[in-house]
């Protein structure tokens, strides 16, 4: 049974369906959102709000796209949102005088690796979340340009360029860990 017929199973009422979504699409999701905000719990908060996201609008999922693909633009979408609540709680409470801890004014621990590699946290400080998100989709979950465009919403002309360099940055930073060590 493919994404679409479990989807209109889904709008049928059957509710096992929409748990065999959950089961075949969690993994990637929580791996995208992982990388994005480089903290488990947030992480795992995110794709729950996806997957209730996704449920709930369902009907509106029109099979152009794959379903993998809506579905991780619902979860890169999410992990940006929770980006922003974090950067202004961290805004607000620096105005207020409270000290931040280390962990937080960096946005998180950032990502333990990305294509099944760990990779020096130093490294990975050093891309944006959105380079981060296109180096994810491209090596765990092997996305072609177009269809990170897609999950991103842009060009994938500019998922090309993002992804090159993300990977030059990549390789920029590990040549440098590597001279130093």
């Amino acid at each position: 049974m493919d994404d679409n017929e479990i989807v209109a199973a889904c709008l049928r009422g059957e509710k096992e369906a929409f748990r065999r979504i959950m089961e075949t699409h969690s993994g990637p999701a929580l791996a995208l959102a992982l990388n994005i905000l480089g903290n488990r719990q947030d992480a795992e908060d995110v794709c729950q709000e996806a997957f209730v996201q996704a449920y709930k609008n369902l009907a509106r999922f029109d099979g152009r796209a794959h379903f993998r693909t809506w579905l991780l633009t619902i979860v890169y979408r999410r992990s940006l949102d929770q980006l922003k609540r974090k950067k202004r709680f961290r805004i607000a409470a620096e105005r207020a005088g409270r000290e931040i801890s280390p962990a937080s004014r960096a946005g998180g621990d950032p990502p333990a690796g990305v294509g099944g590699f760990l990779l020096p946290d130093e490294c990975l400080r050093r891309l944006s979340p959105k380079e981060r998100t296109v180096l994810c989709l491209w090596t765990d979950e092997d996305l072609s340009a177009v269809e990170i465009a897609a999950v991103l919403g842009c060009a994938a002309s500019t998922a090309r360029v993002t992804l090159f360099n993300a990977r030059r940055k990549l390789k920029s930073s590990l040549e440098k860990a590597h001279a130093a060590s």
